[in-house]
């Protein structure tokens, strides 16, 4: 992936760090009754992100939620201001290192764990992306006025499509 893709992405995805993601394959395997509906669909969730890893980023949830086994998973990204579009594969894998747990705990996952990082009902994922698929907009002033008035637009002009690891 170009780097200047990359940086792009990784700025944007830091300043809103939510994604949709699900597990790969055996949906609704091994699910409670009534949940194997929801484990073929995503879920919100608020990534984690540590600027000295790399091609990683960490979540926080109960174990018995539908990506707290871990295993193969994909991830949607769609920032904010929309300049951002992206598909990430991986897997997730529990965080054992108990440095890791501590530096990624917030108020806001306390607010959502009470028990803390060290409840046995909570489990600290990292998602390890091994492959993504970046779109970029940069649409300037003309790009706006044609796609907010059905213009035609030139892809090629209009921002950048890499895959690679981000």
């Amino acid at each position: 992936m170009a780097p200047n893709v990359r940086q792009t992405f990784w700025k944007a995805f830091a300043a809103n760090p939510v994604v949709m993601i699900r597990l790969e394959g055996d949906a609704g395997r091994g699910a409670p009754h009534g949940q194997a509906h929801c484990e073929a669909h995503s879920e919100p969730m608020t990534a984690l992100l540590d600027r000295d890893a790399h091609h990683a980023v960490w979540f926080v949830c109960r174990r018995d939620n539908r990506i707290g086994r871990g295993g193969r998973a994909t991830a949607q990204v769609m920032t904010l201001g929309h300049e951002v579009f992206a598909s990430l594969s991986g897997t997730l894998v529990e965080e054992t290192d108990p440095a890791a747990r501590s530096r990624h705990w917030s108020q806001v996952a306390e607010d959502w764990f009470p028990h803390g990082h060290d409840d046995p009902a909570v489990t600290m994922l990292r998602f390890e992306i091994e492959d993504a698929e970046v779109w970029t907009l940069d649409a300037g002033i003309k790009g706006l006025f044609r796609l907010a008035t059905g213009g035609t637009i030139d892809p090629a002009r209009i921002g950048e499509h890499e895959t690679g690891v981000v």
